[in-house]
């Protein structure tokens, strides 16, 4: 391919990038498709010879799509959204045209300045002491893992990275129940193991991690011989939307002397609403590490995730490793590689900076605010249906509910509403029982396609009594 067809078939694409946004609401949500249909449809072996773009893009439309389950359809509720506004995308395209590398601030100088201005611009926007800095991460998941090694390094002195966890003594990392399984996941990674990663109940209206059983917890670890090393807090759980209460688990982190991250992946994007920080947010400036992803809920394109840090030193003493051939000379400079534990960087600054100038952060709180208020008036249509029950009530714009009927009747009903394809709703355990969540947050839905939601969910338990 020439850069002449290169320029025509960008076009092409970016009209129908705009045509496939525009028309996404006509269609299901969730493909009709069964495993192997798409496998089924490709060679099983490469070609030898190079085939025309006519070619591969028919075959795009009639393989690709027809299996694609539509993230940024207006109606999809469910997990929570992977929002791409169009400046992010435009952004994107951008980024992946000069397709740089932006390990170190030599190799890509203004990726690195960028970033260093929006991590500020959004340090700003949700309210945080001028003392943070941050990087940008692909995912919420690798934010926590570097948090969890840097939890691991401080409580061994900065040891373990050098000589290896044998004979180190066993650490102790402490959460909630209401955590996403990434905290799990981190802890395996960081060769503390599931067995170290202590799980407290929860209580409270918004769910938040009992405190007195935290307390507890440590202090039984601590005469057993355990080393309390790290605690997780979460504003935001994927199940629920469970939240802690920050100040008070704050306390017994400086009391013991824990390095604590706090995990706002989804509910993050919302505090850029004041008014959600009272209930949500109280204590959130004594934590050392803090996550949340504008690729969820603010609009930016996966992958866009912010970790936040107090202080950076102790991430870059877990994470920085310079070997001769990436110093660079001269003044000093931020090079991002050294917080985070992949070597490569994209751009990702970039379509923050054209996300924020494009709305501005009034248009991004109005959108929020709505997806909130939006969610408490669909949970009122839904807990009026005959029948049903409101397990947990909203929590910014995340709730749960149950039709009549057991456990399986709830996973018949999701199945069947996502077969319909008018919406796409997920399951969940609460309080050892399935119930159904609904999340609004995609980023161009309406109050119509919202409400709408509670029709579909009442015509289709109808249709499968």
């Amino acid at each position: 391919m020439n850069w002449d067809e290169y320029s025509d078939w960008g076009k092409y694409i970016a009209e129908w990038g705009a045509n496939y946004h525009k028309t996404l609401a006509d269609q299901p949500v969730r493909p009709e498709t069964k495993p192997g249909d798409i496998t089924a449809q490709l060679p099983a072996s490469p070609p030898d010879n190079g085939e025309g773009m006519d070619a591969i893009m028919a075959d795009f439309n009639a393989v690709v799509m027809p299996g694609m389950t539509h993230w940024q359809h207006p109606r999809f509720f469910a997990y929570f959204p992977a929002n791409a506004s169009p400046p992010s995308m435009l952004a994107e395209m951008l980024v992946n045209t000069v397709a740089a590398q932006c390990m170190l601030w030599q190799t890509s100088p203004a990726a690195t300045e960028v970033e260093g201005v929006m991590i500020d611009w959004l340090r700003q926007a949700l309210g945080l002491p001028e003392h943070f800095t941050g990087v940008i991460q692909d995912s919420a998941s690798s934010a926590t893992l570097s948090a969890v090694l840097t939890m691991r390094e401080r409580s061994l002195k900065f040891t373990g990275n050098r000589d290896g966890l044998s004979g180190k003594g066993h650490l102790r990392i402490y959460c909630s129940d209401q955590v996403h399984t990434s905290i799990d996941r981190a802890c395996w990674v960081a060769g503390i193991g599931q067995q170290n990663l202590v799980k407290i109940p929860t209580t409270g209206p918004h769910f938040g991690i009992d405190v007195a059983a935290l307390k507890k917890a440590i202090a039984d670890d601590k005469a057993n011989g355990y080393i309390p090393a790290g605690i997780i807090a979460i504003t935001g759980g994927t199940s629920i939307g469970a939240c802690d209460t920050l100040g008070p688990v704050l306390q017994v982190a400086k009391q013991e002397d824990i390095y604590t991250h706090l995990d706002a992946a989804w509910a993050g994007s919302a505090m850029i609403c004041p008014e959600f920080r009272e209930a949500f947010w109280e204590g959130v400036e004594g934590f050392d590490s803090i996550v949340f992803n504008p690729h969820k809920w603010m609009g930016a394109q996966f992958d866009c995730s912010v970790q936040f840090l107090a202080d950076s030193t102790p991430q870059l003493n877990t994470l920085k490793i310079e070997p001769e051939y990436l110093k660079t000379s001269g003044e000093a400079v931020t090079n991002y590689s050294e917080w985070t534990i992949p070597l490569g960087r994209r751009f990702r600054a970039l379509k923050i900076w054209f996300l924020i100038r494009t709305y501005g952060l009034a248009e991004l709180r109005e959108r929020i605010r709505n997806h909130v208020h939006w969610a408490n008036e669909v949970c009122e249509k839904i807990g009026a249906i005959e029948g049903f029950e409101i397990t947990t009530d909203p929590i910014l714009s995340l709730f749960s509910f149950r039709c009549p009927g057991d456990d399986d009747t709830q996973q018949r009903l999701t199945d069947a509403i996502n077969k319909d394809g008018r919406i796409y709703l997920t399951q969940t355990l609460h309080e050892n029982r399935k119930v159904i969540r609904l999340q609004v947050g995609q980023f161009d839905t309406t109050r119509d396609q919202v409400l709408m939601a509670a029709d579909v969910i009442k015509d289709v338990w109808k249709e499968i009594q």
